[in-house]
């Protein structure tokens, strides 16, 4: 039998706020941490604006010798499993530390790291890349440096599944927890690719908002006049454990996870079908494992990009998924407020869809003015809602057609 795993530690680092309840308290107030982008020089970019981590000392985490050896994204990554484990209040020690994970994952890793040493390359030679290099590029170095941290022996493990990364890291956590193969987690994911190659990138597929006179309205999910997504960065941390074992020493237990599915979409590398197929396979498939009815869910923390295409088809699918359900449950995009964390983006939601059913609150999804076609669900416009949530299902979808849906409800 399938052992039950409960949340109990949360750790959140956004353009909201470098801290949990900042970030959480900043959701509430509907509060955008999106502003033109100050790490570089934007000004001949079609996109000028992101959410970045504004005022982030990596100091206060890391010593000083070890900053310069790692990527921005572990910095986050080490960050926010700080605070996740200081909320948890788990002790890893000789007894227990080969029963404890760490799972992160980063949708493209060390981006700055690479651009910064490839410009070494070209101007100085190959002699003056930096040793350092291949440690601080490699995407499952968070979860290596965050084991070496706490000291977890345990399951050791990354995922790259571009913006669904960290939901697969959470899910892939609950299985190895539920099968016993650990008794406790770190796990999430993290991103720092606001870099001019990666917005570069992006806005040059045309995924990315224009609407860089008015950065704080950019990111505006469902909404008719949205245009494109904006990036993000950050990280989003959960600790997972055995519910035994998270009892037996007196843990607060935040939520239970209860279920998590994965499809795959079979049709394109950026673009979902129309028809939604394989986002409505994903939450279906979530809720087959939790044993759930679609009428149990109260709240979807949706991926909700804000880009025209996805966030039509998105409803589509919730649509089918929920059939009559769909006009009673409500779905936000925090995305509006926090831009989007691309590889980190399933776990800064999923620790948020968490603090939801913690609070009993839906935050809102910002810059909701008028809906766009096909766009016709209850998106929390613009206000943060108190209301009962019982269970709520957090989304993520990633290029290549990989998505992740995980499932959360009150801890009874």
């Amino acid at each position: 039998m399938a052992r039950r795993v409960v949340v109990t530690g949360v750790g959140l680092v956004s353009s909201l706020g470098v801290g949990t309840e900042e970030t959480w308290q900043g959701l509430l107030a509907a509060r955008s941490g999106i502003s033109p982008i100050q790490g570089f020089d934007a000004t001949a970019f079609a996109s000028r604006i992101a959410g970045e981590v504004k005022v982030f000392d990596p100091l206060q985490f890391i010593e000083k010798k070890e900053v310069k050896k790692m990527a921005r994204f572990m910095h986050f990554a080490i960050a926010a499993s700080d605070f996740a484990m200081a909320e948890s209040g788990l002790k890893i020690t000789a007894d227990n530390a080969e029963q404890v994970g760490v799972y992160i994952g980063s949708g493209i890793g060390g981006f700055e790291v690479i651009e910064r040493e490839h410009q070494t390359l070209l101007e100085r030679g190959p002699n003056r890349i930096s040793p350092f290099f291949i440690p601080a590029v490699i995407v499952n170095l968070a979860s290596g440096y965050v084991s070496i941290r706490t000291g977890a022996k345990g399951p050791n493990s990354a995922t790259a599944t571009a913006c669904t990364t960290s939901a697969h890291s959470i899910g892939d956590s609950f299985r190895l927890i539920q099968h016993g193969y650990a008794d406790a987690m770190i796990c999430g994911g993290a991103e720092a690719a606001i870099t001019p190659m990666g917005v570069g990138g992006f806005a040059a597929m045309r995924a990315l908002s224009t609407r860089n006179h008015e950065p704080e309205r950019a990111s505006r999910p469902w909404d008719k006049d949205r245009d494109g997504f904006v990036v993000g960065e950050g990280a989003g941390i959960l600790v997972l454990e055995e519910l035994d074992h998270a009892l037996v020493r007196g843990a607060k237990i935040l939520a239970e996870v209860c279920g998590y599915g994965m499809s795959g979409d079979a049709y394109h590398i950026t673009s979902p079908s129309e028809d939604g197929d394989g986002a409505f396979r994903v939450m279906r498939n979530a809720l087959r494992d939790a044993k759930l009815e679609p009428a149990a869910i109260d709240y979807i923390n949706a991926h909700g990009t804000s880009t025209p295409i996805g966030d039509q088809i998105e409803s589509r699918a919730i649509r089918r998924c929920f059939g009559e359900h769909a006009n009673a449950v409500a779905v936000s995009s925090t995305k509006s407020m926090t831009g989007h964390l691309l590889g980190g983006a399933g776990g800064l939601e999923a620790g948020i869809t968490v603090l939801a059913i913690r609070d009993q609150i839906a935050p809102p999804t910002a810059n909701h003015d008028t809906p766009g076609q096909d766009c016709d669900l209850d998106y929390v416009p613009n206000k943060a809602r108190p209301m009962k949530i019982d269970c709520a299902l957090s989304n993520s979808f990633g290029f290549g057609g990989t998505n992740g849906s995980l499932i959360f409800r009150r801890y009874h």
